[in-house]
């Protein structure tokens, strides 16, 4: 099955950096992304050795854990993410973790996070959040309080803006039949 979606994308020259403090985890994450194709992937066992693999070898995508010692995953995309001071602030990273909160998610996707995934991984799952950053990458998007991969709304705030908007529109409607 691995083997036949790797097919499909040549990952041959795409280089990745794994970073996990978990080094069965990233011997897994790692194995996969191998057996999709990949050549180069570097490893890093905490965020602050992330950043210096990042700095050093520019990887193509990188696949992060949130909590880590020294400077988690999530401070490290804040840093990546710093156009004026990082080298490369435009790395696609996936963040690959077991805090799955909807809380973290809001706060992976407002530090700049490209994909996410939640442990435990499939194959599947991995592969698919890569082939999207290939295929079909996100426009980077710069204002006062964000710059990363253009944020994509959760289904919950797709809710509660239609909800606004239908609720602004019976306002509407009920100022003027009163009017």
């Amino acid at each position: 099955m691995v083997c036949s979606m790797a097919a499909r994308l040549d990952l041959e020259k795409v280089t990745f950096a794994v970073i996990d403090d978990n080094s069965n985890m990233r011997h897994l994450v790692r194995t996969l992304i191998i057996s999709f194709g990949a050549r180069t992937v570097y490893e890093a066992e905490d965020g602050a050795s992330g950043l210096e693999i990042i700095e050093s070898y520019g990887p193509d995508i990188v696949v992060t854990d949130w909590v880590m010692p020294l400077i988690d995953g999530l401070e490290m995309t804040k840093l990546v993410r710093n156009p004026d001071g990082f080298k490369f602030p435009y790395t696609p990273i996936i963040m690959l973790t077991g805090h799955s909160e909807h809380r973290r998610i809001i706060q992976a996707r407002n530090a700049g996070i490209t994909e996410f995934l939640c442990k435990p991984v499939s194959a599947r799952a991995l592969y698919t959040r890569i082939k999207t950053i290939i295929l079909h990458p996100r426009p980077f998007v710069r204002s006062a309080s964000y710059f990363g991969p253009e944020r994509r709304r959760l289904p919950s705030e797709a809710d509660l803006d239609s909800r606004r908007q239908e609720d602004d529109v019976f306002d509407l409607e009920k100022t003027a039949k009163q009017g």
